[in-house]
């Protein structure tokens, strides 16, 4: 079966992952910016990054026929140093031309501090300007429900942004519901120790149905697992889901989200 990975950060994998996420079914990848595994100390670091996530990464990914997407921002983790931030998100809109440039993300919140929120606001805005889609990342364990209720929060205090446009990500059980409700799509992380396991990510979509949901691995710098789609794809099968279910999360959802940005190809 054919999928995508909508989250997905490949600049901390070795190449044999793009071959086994090919011979698995993957045609397509979209990696939003995120952390270095350690804090750039300057603008220029970003600079770098959003070029290597826009000229180098995708000629990667083409030697196996997976096309990859990206995103624009800097990341939450990051985002406590207020003189940083705004200095990479000047930088963004010089990228979001570049053609595999989904949109503005992931961008959220890690601590919930004032400083995070501030610069999630300016994102925002950013994103507005330039009409562009949103990725969104919800903090992790015990803040989650705590920083989903103020991302959505957030949201709603800028009417410019619409529902539609916009994906909360790293939901799980205590969350999805608030995200659905509102309006969002939801993405839903299989991670092998945090986030959602492919069991408890194949129940969420017994409860809440197929409708703007997408799966993804975040295989990133820590434990994680580029082929976690592939084993939910797999749960979802021996759980008697029909083909037609199961690639609607893992293919048709992330290309009916992809396909409102202007600039988006899809794969072939």
């Amino acid at each position: 079966m054919k999928y995508v990975d909508p989250h997905i950060h490949m600049v901390s994998r070795i190449t044999d992952d793009y071959q086994r996420l090919a011979m698995a079914g993957c045609v397509a990848v979209s990696e939003p910016a995120f952390w270095a595994g350690f804090d750039r100390g300057s603008a220029a670091a970003f600079h770098d990054y959003f070029r290597q996530l826009t000229t180098h990464e995708p000629k990667r990914a083409a030697q196996f026929g997976i096309a990859h997407y990206c995103w624009m921002c800097i990341n939450a983790k990051e985002a406590e140093n207020i003189a940083l931030s705004r200095e990479v998100i000047k930088l963004i809109p010089e990228f979001l031309k570049m053609p595999n440039v989904l949109g503005i993300g992931e961008i959220g919140l890690n601590k919930n501090t004032p400083n995070e929120c501030t610069i999630f606001c300016e994102h925002l805005d950013l994103a507005a300007t330039h009409d562009e889609l949103v990725l969104i990342h919800t903090p992790h364990l015990a803040d989650k429900f705590q920083g989903t209720r103020m991302i959505l929060d957030m949201l709603r205090a800028d009417p410019r942004i619409k529902p539609g446009r916009v994906c909360v990500d790293h939901v799980e059980e205590h969350t999805i519901r608030h995200v659905l409700d509102a309006g969002y799509w939801c993405g839903m992380t299989l991670y092998p120790i945090t986030k959602c396991t492919p069991q408890r990510a194949a129940d969420m979509i017994e409860m809440y149905g197929a409708e703007r949901i997408l799966v993804n691995s975040a295989g990133d710098w820590g434990p994680s697992d580029p082929m976690a789609v592939p084993q939910l794809i797999q749960e979802m099968r021996l759980r008697g889901m029909s083909e037609s279910v199961v690639s609607k999360v893992v293919y048709e959802n992330p290309l009916a989200f992809f396909r409102q940005c202007r600039r988006f190809s899809p794969p072939c």
